[in-house]
């Protein structure tokens, strides 16, 4: 059996069981990098070269600093001074929520946001005698498309931003305008779905009131780590802005910043590394090990070679072909694996679409003007797809999760039947954005 052969199986294989749910999917990552190296499709250093440190050290550097700026409390009080400034209205409420939870994730990753927002979002709730579960879920569709403005705001845009060396402004300038432009449909969305029929509900009797006098006194805990870490948090995000000028990678940044906070704030590193999600980090890392084995084998490139025999040298083609493929294998899968699948097939592709450039390095390559349109709509057909289902997008998964451990059950068609319509609404105008922007 060949070692394309080998690789292709161990491939689908892993796949299939992650989007089956039935067991964890850091495990089952690691389980299929590990059968690749068992196998012979890679040794153990093609194995360490496939995964990319870059990503690594901008997840992990990212989330300490999330973590020691979630103890001052200024997420709590964020959200419940949000819904003391509009008084406890339902429907003023979500739109709130929604461009806070928006904003928050083009500096944080969506995930993160969701993490630290969805309790508060809850607990809120509750005290309001309010069901959370519209506004959890338009929380995460406005998250999704939030994170897709920045580099460091989805992980699909991590994965791209390390494989091809597209910077933060690059990210920012490109994309940003297209979420401007969707978050008011977003809104008159959730206008159509939850404000126009009612299903909000109304407040408890007394309980606006309550919230009000009990909350509008409340402070941040502790205010010199507040200060410490919103100038360390802005400081990483202006070194993002300059990674160029300075000739460092982003997750060499993000590493600094953590580094750089962790012995400001003196607080214990084992607390705060403790609470890292290092099953994501490891997750990845299986990830990488496993696409890594199907590229070596030459898979990607004779696929590629298929696609585009199928649709002709026809640039504009192609790139709205990846961003409708990728949307709809974002929603069918997960965001990240699809992406993690799609960044060497993009190469393989573009390499085909233009001959003349075949001999250029990746990173030349990725960010070369008639090769770029690709790479932006690998982007938004994996961000916005993701919430096209439940398992489109880690955030998703996240969200719905803490909603059941809190006795609020979403489930898979709740969340889908509300999430699709906006996935397809928002692939449509980014089909539009791409053509007119790039390929007009």
């Amino acid at each position: 059996m060949s070692d394309m052969t080998v690789a292709a199986f161990v491939f689908m294989a892993t796949y299939a069981v992650i989007v089956s749910e039935r067991l964890n999917r850091t495990v089952v990552a690691l389980a299929g990098a590990g059968l690749m190296i068992l196998l012979g499709v890679l040794n153990e250093e093609e194995a360490l070269r496939s995964i990319d440190p870059n990503t690594i050290a901008l997840l992990v550097g990212m989330m300490i600093i999330v973590n020691v700026l979630r103890r001052t409390g200024i997420f709590d009080m964020a959200a419940w001074g949000t819904a003391v400034a509009l008084r406890g209205d339902p429907w003023r409420m979500m739109v709130g929520f929604a461009l806070f939870t928006a904003v928050a994730s083009t500096v944080l990753d969506n995930v993160t946001t969701i993490l630290l927002v969805a309790p508060v979002t809850i607990a809120l709730c509750e005290s309001l005698g309010l069901d959370p579960r519209p506004y959890l879920i338009t929380q995460v569709i406005a998250s999704n498309v939030g994170g897709t403005a920045t580099l460091i705001g989805d992980p699909p845009n991590i994965l791209i931003g390390g494989a091809t060396g597209l910077d933060f402004i690059a990210f920012l300038v490109n994309l940003g305008p297209l979420v401007l432009l969707l978050m008011p449909l977003l809104i008159a969305g959730f206008w159509l779905v939850y404000g126009r029929s009612g299903r909000l509900g109304e407040p408890r009797k007394g309980s606006r009131h309550a919230i009000t006098e009990t909350r509008a006194i409340e402070h941040v805990g502790d205010e010199r780590l507040l200060r410490i870490s919103l100038v360390v948090l802005a400081c990483t995000i202006l070194g993002f802005f300059l990674h160029g000028l300075l000739h460092l990678q982003a997750g060499t940044i993000a590493m600094f910043g953590a580094v750089v906070l962790l012995l400001l704030s003196r607080i214990d590193p084992h607390d705060i590394l403790s609470e890292v999600e290092w099953s994501t980090i490891f997750f990845f890392i299986g990830l990488f090990i496993v696409v890594g084995g199907v590229e070596s084998t030459g898979l990607m490139e004779l696929v590629a070679r298929r696609v585009v025999g199928a649709i002709g040298s026809n640039v504009m083609v192609a790139a709205l072909a990846l961003l409708w493929f990728s949307g709809v294998t974002s929603a069918v899968v997960d965001n990240i694996p699809a992406v993690a699948t799609l960044i060497p097939l993009t190469f393989a592709m573009s390499r085909l679409l233009f001959p003349d450039l075949a001999h250029l390095s990746d990173a030349a390559l990725a960010t070369h003007p008639a090769v770029v349109p690709l790479w932006w709509s690998l982007a938004l057909g994996a961000c916005l797809g993701g919430n096209g289902t439940l398992v489109g997008a880690s955030a998703n998964v996240v969200a719905v999760g803490i909603a059941e451990r809190r006795g609020e059950p979403i489930g898979f068609w709740g969340f889908t039947r509300v999430g699709l319509p906006f996935a397809l609404g928002s692939l449509i105008v980014a089909s539009l954005y791409v053509w007119a922007r790039y390929l007009s």
